[in-house]
C-alpha cells in the first residue's frame, strides 16, 4: 500500500538551506512544523535572532499529516473537560484557542499565505440514537461556556443523521501549505536548516548547545517543537501516543456540504469527514480509526475500514489518498507547554491529542511570550511543570500499565517470522537471531536491511507497520524508516545496525 498525505501532494514545497557548519542565534528551535515555524516568526517580530533546525522538510512531519481542521473546541469533548476540572477552565481552553486560531487567520491575510484558508461551520452528530445524550451534554457545556452553539438541521448533513449541533465560525486550512507559506516569508532573523537532525542537546547557566548531524547551534535558549519532548523526559509518562488515518477519496457528483463533521457512528467508531477543493478538484476526508501507535498487527486493516465507510455511508470509491499522523494525549486532557524545568533554558510543547495545529500556534504564543518576559494569560493553566495526581491518575496508570505489559511481552523470544527468507520483497518483520531481535526489511532489489530491533530510547521492541513502511515502537511512540532512520518521537538516534556474533545467517544472500 502506497501512503501519501494529500496536504503533501497539494503544496509546493520550498527548499531551505542545510546545516554544514556550526552557528549562534539568540533562539534554537528543533522542529519546523507549526509549532516551531510560528515559534520563530513571533520571536523574530521581536528582533531576537532564531534558528530552526529541522530533520526532514518543513511541514513533513505531523503537520503535513493533520486534517486541517481549525476550532476553538477539543476532540475529547467538553464534557470531559468540564468533569475533570470546572466550567472557569473549560472557558479559558476555549479563550486560548480562539486566540490562536485568530492569529492563524490574521497571518493568512497579512502575508497573503496561498493556504485555502475559510471560515467553517463545526458539526457534531450522532449516527444511532444511543448517542444522543453525548449530543445533548456537549451543547449544554458549551452553552454554558458561551459558545454560539445551536441545533443543527439534519438534512444539511451529508448522511443521514439522529441529532446535530454547530458551531459557526470555525476554520479549515491545508496545513502544508499553510507552514510551508509561512515559512517562506522572509525575514532576516529567521535562518531555516532542512535535513539538519538534532543529536542531543547540552544545557548550562550560559545557554544550550544543540549538536546536530551538520554542525553545532549555540543558543540562549531551545524550543522543542518535536511534538513530543526528545530524549528521556517524565511528561512521557503522561502521555499516550496514537496513530489515526486519513483517507481522500474523488468526490465526483457527490453533493458534500461544505465544513467539519464530527460524528459517532455504529461500533464505538468516531470519524470525521470535510470537503476539500483545490485546481478545480474536489476531494472527500475521512480520518479515524485510531490505535496506540505499534500495537496492531495491521496497520493497512485500519485505513481499509475508512474506506469501507467511506463506500458504504457514500458511495465513493476511488481513493486517491491514504496516510497516517501521530497524536499524543496527556493523562489530564490538557497541553503541556513552557520551560522543561523551573529554570531551565530548554521548552516543550506537547499533548495536543488531535487539536494539534491550534494548539501548536497557542504554544509558539506562550513561548514566545515567557522567552521575551512578557506575561502570558495562560501560562499556568497549561506549565508542564503542574501537578494534577488526581486528574491524572487513571490515564498515568493505565498508560504506564500499558508500556510496561509491551516491553515485557516483547522481552523472551516473541517475533514475526522464524526466518529472513520468509520476508517478502517490500515487507519488513522481527527476527531472533543468535539471541537478538533483528528489523529486517526486504527491499525492492531483493537485498535486506538488517537494524536492532530495539529501540534507542528505553529498549521496547519495534513492529512493522505495513501500512506506511516505517517501524514503530509500542512503548512511547518514536518511529523509524525502513531503513532504521528515526522520523518522530522521542528517540534521538536512529536503529541501530544489526550486529552479528558469528557469520550472516545462511538465508541472508544479499546486505546493505
Amino acid at each position: 500500500m502506497f501512503t501519501q498525505s494529500i496536504w503533501k501532494d497539494t503544496a509546493s514545497i520550498h527548499n531551505h538551506q542545510v546545516l554544514n557548519r556550526d552557528i549562534s542565534a539568540d533562539v534554537a528551535i528543533i522542529g519546523g512544523g507549526v509549532t516551531g515555524i510560528s515559534t520563530a516568526r513571533l520571536l523574530a517580530r521581536q528582533g531576537l535572532k532564531v534558528v530552526v533546525a529541522e530533520s526532514l522538510k518543513v511541514g513533513g512531519g505531523t503537520s503535513g499529516h493533520s486534517t486541517g481542521n481549525l476550532y476553538v473546541t477539543i476532540d475529547k469533548n467538553l464534557e470531559t473537560l468540564k468533569n475533570k476540572y470546572d466550567l472557569e477552565t473549560v472557558k479559558q481552553v476555549l479563550q486560548s484557542r480562539k486566540d490562536a486560531l485568530n492569529l492563524i487567520e490574521s497571518w493568512v491575510k497579512a502575508y497573503s499565505l496561498d493556504c485555502d484558508f475559510k471560515r467553517q461551520n463545526w458539526n457534531l452528530y450522532s449516527a444511532i440514537a444511543e448517542n444522543d445524550e453525548k449530543i445533548e451534554q456537549e451543547l449544554g457545556v458549551a452553552r454554558e461556556a458561551g459558545l454560539e452553539i445551536i441545533d443543527s438541521d439534519p438534512a444539511n448533513y451529508p448522511l443521514k443523521i439522529n441529532k446535530g449541533i454547530t458551531l459557526p465560525n470555525q476554520a479549515q486550512l491545508n496545513p502544508m501549505r499553510y507552514v510551508q507559506e509561512l515559512a517562506n516569508v522572509a525575514d532576516d532573523n529567521i535562518a531555516i536548516y532542512e535535513c539538519t537532525r538534532v543529536i542531543k542537546i547540552e544545557e548550562s547557566d550560559e545557554g544550550v548547545v544543540l549538536h546536530t548531524s551538520g554542525g553545532n547551534i549555540h543558543a540562549d535558549y531551545a524550543v522543542m517543537a518535536t511534538h513530543v519532548p526528545k530524549g528521556f523526559d517524565l511528561l512521557q509518562t503522561l502521555l499516550g501516543s496514537y496513530r489515526e488515518y486519513g483517507v481522500a477519496f474523488k468526490a465526483g457528483d457527490l453533493d458534500f456540504p461544505e465544513g467539519i463533521f464530527w460524528g459517532y457512528h455504529e461500533d464505538g467508531k468516531n470519524i470525521s469527514s470535510r470537503l476539500y477543493e483545490r485546481n478545480g478538484e474536489r476531494y472527500v476526508i475521512f480520518v479515524g480509526e485510531p490505535h496506540k501507535t505499534g500495537q496492531t498487527e495491521d496497520n493497512i486493516q485500519h485505513i481499509q475500514a475508512l474506506c469501507d465507510f467511506a463506500q458504504t455511508h457514500y458511495g465513493l470509491n476511488q481513493v486517491v489518498y491514504r496516510w497516517g499522523g501521530q497524536h499524543y494525549r496527556p493523562a489530564d486532557l490538557l497541553p503541556f507547554i513552557g520551560r522543561r524545568n523551573q529554570n531551565g533554558r530548554t521548552f516543550v510543547a506537547t499533548g495536543f491529542s488531535t487539536d494539534g495545529l491550534v494548539y501548536g500556534t497557542l504554544a509558539a504564543m506562550m513561548i514566545a511570550d515567557e522567552i521575551t518576559g512578557r506575561s502570558n494569560p495562560y501560562s499556568d493553566l497549561y506549565n508542564p511543570r503542574r501537578f494534577t495526581p488526581i486528574k491524572s491518575a487513571s490515564r498515568f496508570i493505565a498508560e504506564n500499565v500499558n508500556v510496561a505489559t509491551v516491553f515485557l511481552k516483547d522481552l523472551p523470544s516473541g517475533a514475526d517470522k522464524d526466518s529472513f527468507a520468509d520476508i517478502k520483497v517490500g515487507e519488513g518483520a522481527v527476527i531472533n537471531y543468535q539471541g537478538e531481535k533483528i528489523a529486517a526489511y526486504r527491499r525492492e532489489d531483493n537485498e535486506l536491511h538488517l537494524n536492532s530491533a530495539v529501540c534507542p530510547h528505553l529498549k521496547c521492541i519495534v513492529n512493522w507497520n505495513n501500512a506506511e513502511k516505517t517501524w514503530d515502537c509500542p512503548c512511547h511512540g518514536s518511529r523509524f524508516s525502513r531503513d532504521g532512520v528515526v522520523l518522530e518521537g522521542p528517540s534521538w538516534d536512529n536503529l541501530a545496525r544489526a550486529k552479528f556474533k558469528d557469520s550472516l545467517p545462511d538465508d541472508i544472500q544479499d546486505r546493505k
